[in-house]
């Protein structure tokens, strides 16, 4: 049984810029594996131990991510070995062909179970898992807090509004993982120096059957200021006065 993760090596927006015509210069941010997705690994780690199972992590993206300083972010996480798709020309691959490739990277890893992150730290939008699973036909169930072997399947308490749900589903399966479904351990300088040595097997974009879906991007602006009334209330019935402003305005 093999247990796949799939993470980003992705650039930190914080030491990103806005330049003047609404693009983002990302040429100053350091790039390292996504936030969430060391969660994963986590909750990936408790069920390959469990099944007795190989932990493998997959991943597309630029040169970069077949860097040694890449590969040792990654596998230090508590990754058995990678399976990643290291080519610039996925660099202008969106979110769909980029899942078709994670899919071909769970087969070609023989994974029965895939995690996933909540959601990648530069784009944030957590569609990434139903996309995997919609390529791979299996069902996909996010905001996983754990998820355990089974008699011919898989436990899977999910996260609900006001509580938790504890699911029994048979066959392989797509996994979101909620952002604190586990601690995340910091890596120690043996699991970093140990990481170097874990495999990690890089394929080209030419050798995965990417789906062929492109989308263009037109033109981008920065969000248009919004005018402000700049209304000041003073005196005892400000308080008042400001309330009533913003219930006009239905705020409140």
């Amino acid at each position: 049984m093999t247990v796949a993760v799939a993470y980003k090596y992705a650039a930190n927006p914080q030491d990103a810029n806005v330049r003047s015509d609404g693009s983002v210069d990302w040429s100053r941010a350091k790039a390292a594996v996504s936030d969430y997705d060391p969660v994963a690994v986590e909750v990936g780690r408790k069920l390959a131990e469990a099944a007795g199972a190989e932990l493998v992590g997959i991943s597309v993206g630029g040169k970069n991510l077949s860097s040694s300083m890449a590969k040792k972010n990654a596998m230090s996480k508590g990754l058995d070995r990678g399976l990643i798709l290291s080519d610039e020309a996925t660099t202008s691959w969106n979110s769909a062909k980029i899942a078709s490739a994670l899919a071909e990277l769970a087969k070609q890893a023989e994974a029965e179970v895939v995690l996933t992150g909540d959601s990648s730290i530069d784009e944030g939008v957590g569609v990434m898992s139903a996309l995997v699973a919609g390529y791979l036909g299996w069902p996909c169930f996010q905001e996983v807090v754990s998820i355990t072997p089974a008699d011919g399947g898989y436990e899977i308490v999910q996260a609900v509004g006001g509580g938790t749900r504890t699911l029994t589903v048979s066959g392989n399966v797509v996994v979101s993982v909620a952002t604190d479904a586990a601690p995340v351990k910091v890596p120690s300088m043996k699991d970093i120096l140990a990481a170097g040595k874990k495999p990690v097997e890089v394929v080209a974009a030419d050798a995965v059957s990417a789906a062929p879906v492109e989308v263009e991007v037109t033109g981008t602006e920065k969000p248009a200021a919004k005018d402000r009334k700049n209304q000041v209330y003073t005196g005892e019935e400000a308080v008042a006065e400001l309330v009533g402003a913003l219930r006009s305005e239905g705020v409140l």
